[in-house]
């Protein structure tokens, strides 16, 4: 007689969000952008299921004062269109991260991390970014997780 495991598979009711915040200051843009789509995403709890949001609420503090490596800063673009003809503009990381909404750029590094569609639309919502040191989810009691600890090349100086 053979025994056989069976798989879990959670419900969207046996689910238990956390809440975690973390400390962008100085921390490598795209190592930074991978562990908080993974925490979104439920990928770090052993009852991880693809179509469930079973991931954590995840708050950035100091989105500014993120580090990019190399010369991505001049480099890298992000385009989009204005709808109108030849209304394609553009805008280099370092402007972005220079600009009165330095946030976007770790929102939309995370968010092309996260998969397409409802889910992945869903699971956006659990990410809280600020540019500075302030947060008004204090009542969360929000646990903090020191990414630069994680790995030597997490954190550049």
């Amino acid at each position: 007689m053979r025994l056989t495991e069976q798989t879990s598979s959670s419900k969207p009711s046996e689910v238990a969000k956390k809440w975690i915040l973390i400390d962008a200051e100085g921390v490598v843009l795209g190592r930074l952008a991978s562990i908080v789509a993974n925490r979104l995403r439920g990928k770090h709890k052993p009852t991880y299921t693809p179509h469930i949001d079973d991931g954590d609420n995840v708050i950035i503090i100091n989105a500014g004062k993120v580090k990019l490596t190399g010369n991505k800063a001049e480099k890298e673009k992000f385009y989009w269109h204005t709808g109108h003809p030849g209304g394609i503009k553009e805008r280099t990381w370092g402007k972005i991260l220079g600009s009165a909404h330095p946030e976007r750029l770790l929102e939309k590094a995370i968010e092309r991390m996260v998969p397409r569609g409802p889910l992945g639309r869903r699971q956006m919502k659990n990410l809280k970014v600020y540019a500075g040191a302030e947060h008004p989810h204090d009542a969360q009691q929000p646990e903090t997780l020191d990414v630069a600890a994680m790995n030597p090349k997490n954190k550049r100086s």
